[in-house]
């Protein structure tokens, strides 16, 4: 997957399928917290499972997609799996996502779309339709 051309100019949108892929599989903030979790070391879904107070099917199914993902792989032990990165290279990439969020004020969260404040701007944003 080239994302430059060799000229410096971003490609089109041919051959950003895995990026896309890559991104949607970490836009979910319980896989997010999975990745971070993992990063600290070695857990099992029971671990996962108490840090994030969810259920074992909900932990399972996230981790499940992260590992098809290539990002998490599993080392079987007797009857457990301890699940690990199976990349460093991913938190690099997400110290350079803090570093951009750092740089641009954190202004993503205020994205219409995807924002943490997208909520409130799109109540707003019918309150002054209204």
């Amino acid at each position: 997957m080239a994302m430059n051309h060799g000229d410096g100019c971003p490609a089109g949108a041919e051959g950003l399928d895995p990026a896309v892929a890559l991104f949607h599989s970490l836009s979910d903030a319980t896989r997010l917290a999975i990745v971070h979790r993992l990063a600290c070391g070695e857990a099992r879904v029971v671990d996962l499972m108490a840090g994030l107070g969810l259920a074992q099917s909900t932990v399972s199914a996230h981790v499940a997609c992260l590992r098809d993902c290539g990002l998490v792989m599993g080392r079987p032990q007797g009857r457990q799996v301890f699940y690990s990165l199976a990349r460093p290279e991913l938190m690099d990439l997400l110290a350079s996502a803090e570093t951009l969020l750092a740089a641009t004020g954190n202004a993503v969260a205020l994205c219409p779309n995807y924002g943490t404040d997208s909520t409130t701007a799109n109540e707003v944003s019918t309150e002054v339709r209204a």
